[in-house]
């Protein structure tokens, strides 16, 4: 899988109030993996200072159509030759109406007009601006031009009215744009992924859990949704947002992950078993509090269901991935997990490690042997994951679904 950490876009940022926006999209695109080229409009330097992206960027800032740090003095032609896509954020009505009309009087107008990568746009404005027949005519145009158009969203707004004509977030063009460009290796695939921790109830106020984050079978639905899948992910308890364009089920024991995995898997062709689901349930869970009485408790525990085992044993599974999370013999472990549940690929990390953290470093172990993946964000890692599933996949002689 091309990785999405080679990817280089123009961040362009135009005059309105949000600009100081761009700044942490500046940000989140880097810890995308993103090598990002700052353009600036005149208007957007009075909102924030071109030093300011060049110190987050680590790349110098173009605000000048006649810059003589480029070539021939062609920043117009040059900024975007190479890069994979221009994004404005924010777009204001005024740009994007030279946008809908070709005009080309600034550095970043003239980029946009002679580029030869994708465009897309944030808008930002007032709401009375957003809904103006001008403004509607503009963006009607750059749909039918192809221009990808993110948003706005409806909230509170700088000038202390409320309606539509913020700019989304910075944490959702940067997923929009992954999304956007990332290679789609499984097009047309359907994919199932678990994560997060169970939480099996000892009373009404009590409960059995880990102290996993579902931050990597988070990452993992997301990167499959940038490789082009339908993703359907089952989560267990967790504060993490569902990510852009993902179906997301919300189950609390592991009995419950296992009823919902029943009732989609019929459906996947690919299922990825990310969560950490507890092995055990209390057999009679208490319907109010157990009171302190200074007394030893004692609990009776069963067995939870094998989710992955019972999957990767139907007559006609998808094609299923194992995670192991161990705390020693990592790959003698790893490799006695996935032989036991008869698994064509199964990811092996340590706990000490992979818990809680933003980073991680896996082994993939397949029939081939064993990859490891260097540490590195969860994101990244995922996305490699996701290369090395999709392979496996398209390898197979015969795939589960005609």
């Amino acid at each position: 899988m091309a990785d999405i950490a080679l990817r280089k876009i123009v961040l362009g940022v135009t005059g309105g109030v949000a600009a100081y926006k761009a700044a942490e999209l500046t940000r989140e695109l880097l810890r995308n993996g993103f090598d990002v080229q700052v353009v600036m409009t005149a208007a957007a330097r009075g909102f924030v200072t071109p030093e300011t992206f060049q110190a987050l960027s680590a790349n110098p800032v173009y605000t000048d159509m006649w810059d003589t740090r480029i070539r021939d003095n062609m920043a117009h032609i040059e900024l975007s030759r190479g890069r994979d896509a221009i994004v404005v954020a924010p777009a204001t009505a005024d740009f994007i109406a030279k946008l809908a009309h070709g005009l080309a009087d600034d550095l970043l107008s003239a980029l946009c007009l002679a580029r030869a990568c994708p465009l897309i746009i944030a808008p930002a404005m007032n709401r009375e601006m957003w809904d103006n027949a001008a403004t509607r005519r503009n963006i009607d145009q750059l749909t039918r031009d192809g221009v990808a158009i993110l948003g706005p969203a409806s909230g509170d707004q700088a000038c202390g009215e409320v309606g539509m004509g913020r700019m989304v977030e910075a944490t959702e063009i940067a997923e929009a744009v992954a999304i956007f460009l990332a290679p789609k290796l499984l097009r047309g695939t359907r994919v199932l992924v678990t994560a997060g921790p169970t939480f099996e109830a000892i009373d009404a106020v009590r409960g059995i859990t880990n102290q996993s984050s579902g931050k990597m079978g988070y990452a993992v639905a997301r990167a499959a949704r940038e490789a082009g899948a339908s993703v359907t992910l089952v989560t267990g308890p967790t504060s993490l947002a569902a990510p852009l364009g993902v179906q997301r089920v919300d189950v609390v024991s592991a009995r419950d992950m296992f009823d919902a995995v029943k009732k989609n898997v019929g459906a996947a062709d690919i299922y990825i078993s990310v969560a950490a689901v507890g092995d055990y349930h209390v057999v009679n869970p208490r319907a109010q509090k157990i009171k302190k009485d200074g007394r030893n408790l004692k609990l009776e525990l069963a067995p939870n269901p094998d989710i992955l085992a019972w999957v990767a044993s139907r007559p006609r599974p998808p094609f299923c991935v194992g995670f192991a999370a161990e705390s020693e013999k990592l790959l003698e472990h790893g490799e006695a997990k996935r032989r036991a549940k008869k698994v064509p690929l199964l990811a092996a990390n340590l706990v000490q490690l992979a818990i809680g953290a933003d980073e991680n470093e896996i082994t993939l172990l397949d029939d081939k042997g064993a990859h490891p993946l260097a540490r590195a964000p969860k994101e990244h890692i995922a996305r490699q994951l996701i290369g090395h599933v999709a392979r496996l996949y398209k390898a197979k002689p015969s795939r589960r679904k005609p």
